[in-house]
């Protein structure tokens, strides 16, 4: 949406906050959705980001508020990706099995 507002910790609010961390992220960077789920105006994407020049993938929860057919509002959950050895329950944080 023209007035898009994001909760996020690595990016400046509204579309043109969004348009610069797509245009400075690297060409390795991917995105891999997992869960998804819609509650009436929200959704909510699970995933895996990967290949962003950090030590650790990162595993996100993207929150969005739809309006009008399109993102009015986004909040960012963001979680360095736990290894088979950091984590004590012994399940991956994404997917069905762990990133290394």
């Amino acid at each position: 949406a023209p007035g898009l507002l994001l909760h996020c910790p690595h990016t400046t609010s509204g579309r043109h906050g969004l348009f610069e961390f797509v245009k400075a992220a690297p060409a390795t960077l991917r995105f891999e959705p997992g869960l998804i789920v819609a509650n009436g105006n929200y959704v909510i994407v699970h995933g895996r980001i990967s290949g962003n020049g950090r030590p650790k993938n990162w595993i996100i929860a993207t929150i969005m508020r739809i309006e009008d057919g399109c993102v009015a509002e986004q909040w960012e959950v963001v979680q360095d990706e736990a290894s088979y050895t950091e984590s004590k329950s012994g399940l991956p944080m994404f997917g069905e099995q762990f990133a290394e």
